[in-house]
């Protein structure tokens, strides 16, 4: 992996592009940082010491992808988090509505189509997470009710400021929608003059900036022997994710000769590459989020006075620590895993687009039994896959018993934050190899 950097810091144009994707993270990290119009960034980091956690739930993921910024409600609080929602939600109507499933099949003019839908969708999003953070940070819930809003030192937005609070308010929601379309901007960035995946790349550059601070705080309150036991556990997990995210099951493909005018065409093999993790991190999103609808139900409820089935839902379905919440998180993790896999991947398209160009699975007949042995092998690689997620994912939830329960929202050395940072930085390993192979065939065929 250094090797492939320092050939590409020795290319001319690749160093440029490395450069240029170097200075938009540097825009990116500030507009994190930067507040928005009307918050008081001295009451937020009073809020921050008063509860040393960083959010509840999906509230922590987002924070986790914002890199720290939607605590701070920054201009950049949104982050890419609206992006990766409209993208899940754009892939899944895929399957429903026919005209988008025929959008992509039209190649690159479709997909540029779908495109511009997800960034529609992506700002239409924005407005709606805007506007809840924003009356959750009103409120105290952004800090779990633990900042008394009466209190002027802790008052996120203030209301002496002069101004109407429904222009702050509306000022403050547009702009963090556009902030989220200038992230969105840097990203295609990034895609287009950079090294690629600018969306993936803006992810982990969120994540890997609380990475330091985190990890400093862990050392401060369990002590060194614990800090360096969990350093030597994360680099095994790392290595693992990096063994796991590179296994693929590949099908044989051998295609027949084809004569099309004067030329011949076919005859030639290659191989399906099938993931061993075919879902990615979205089965792991879509368990977070469903566990945070108890939490969100709770909100409603006066904390004092909670009836017995509701002190039973926070011990068991909000608690991060208990049992039931994770075998509940690992067993939907399972469920979205198979569930994504279905719709991402139909075996009876690809068996149909085999044959039409002459392709075959040696010893399979084409059509539906090349559909059933697709399937067949697709279903066998993810329930490996989906355990692996499941078990990186609820791996935090025991480092967050073994350290400190009030660590618990602090922790980004496991869970999707891993899958992410690894997944992103082998992608972009590939990306500048890819483009280093590219110069030297250039300079071989020359």
């Amino acid at each position: 992996m250094l090797s492939a950097f320092s050939s590409a810091l020795r290319t001319p144009d690749l160093r440029k592009k490395l450069l240029f994707t170097v200075a938009i993270i540097g825009i990116y990290r500030l507009g994190a940082t930067l507040p928005s119009p009307g918050v008081s960034y001295s009451n937020v980091q009073n809020c921050l010491k008063l509860t040393e956690s960083a959010g509840n739930g999906v509230l922590n993921l987002l924070n986790l992808f914002s890199g720290g910024a939607l605590l701070q409600l920054s201009v950049f609080a949104l982050g890419i988090m609206p992006y990766i929602t409209a993208s899940i939600i754009l892939q899944l109507l895929t399957v429903v509505i026919p005209r988008l499933e025929q959008l992509r099949k039209e190649g690159q003019s479709g997909q540029a189509k779908i495109t511009q839908y997800t960034r529609y969708l992506t700002l239409g999003l924005a407005v709606l997470q805007a506007s809840a953070f924003v009356a959750l940070a009103r409120t105290g819930q952004l800090f779990g009710n633990m900042c008394d809003q009466d209190n002027p030192a802790y008052q996120i937005i203030p209301e002496n400021t002069g101004l109407p609070m429904w222009l702050t308010l509306t000022v403050l929601v547009m702009t963090m929608t556009a902030g989220t379309g200038v992230v969105m901007w840097l990203g295609e960035l990034i895609t287009d003059r950079g090294v690629g995946n600018g969306m993936s790349v803006l992810i982990f550059t969120s994540i890997a900036a609380r990475l330091p601070g985190e990890g400093w705080s862990i050392k401060e309150s369990s002590g060194t022997g614990k800090f360096l036991l969990v350093i030597a556990l994360v680099l095994v997990i790392i290595a693992l994710v990096v063994f796991i995210e590179q296994a693929q099951r590949r099908i044989p493909v051998q295609y027949a000769k084809r004569m099309i005018g004067r030329r011949m065409y076919g005859g030639t093999s290659t191989y399906i590459p099938l993931k061993v993790n075919q879902a990615g991190v979205v089965p792991v999103i879509f368990g977070s989020s469903l566990l945070y609808l108890p939490q969100l139900y709770l909100q409603f409820f006066d904390q004092n006075n909670l009836k017995s089935y509701q002190i039973w839902i926070q011990n068991n379905l909000v608690d991060p620590t208990s049992p039931i919440y994770i075998g509940l998180y690992f067993l939907l993790i399972i469920f979205f895993t198979y569930f994504y896999v279905s719709i991402t991947f139909n075996p009876t398209e690809v068996a149909e687009n085999m044959k039409k160009y002459g392709g075959f699975v040696p010893g399979i007949r084409p059509g539906k039994p090349t559909a059933d042995y697709l399937d067949f092998i697709l279903s066998r690689i993810t329930l490996p896959g989906s355990l692996y997620l499941a078990l990186i994912s609820v791996l935090p939830n025991f480092f967050f018993i073994w350290l400190n329960q009030d660590q618990y929202m602090n922790f980004p050395f496991g869970g999707v934050a891993v899958l992410i940072m690894v997944g992103v930085g082998l992608e972009t390993v590939k990306q500048i190899e890819s483009q280093l192979m590219q110069r030297n065939y250039e300079g071989f065929l020359r």
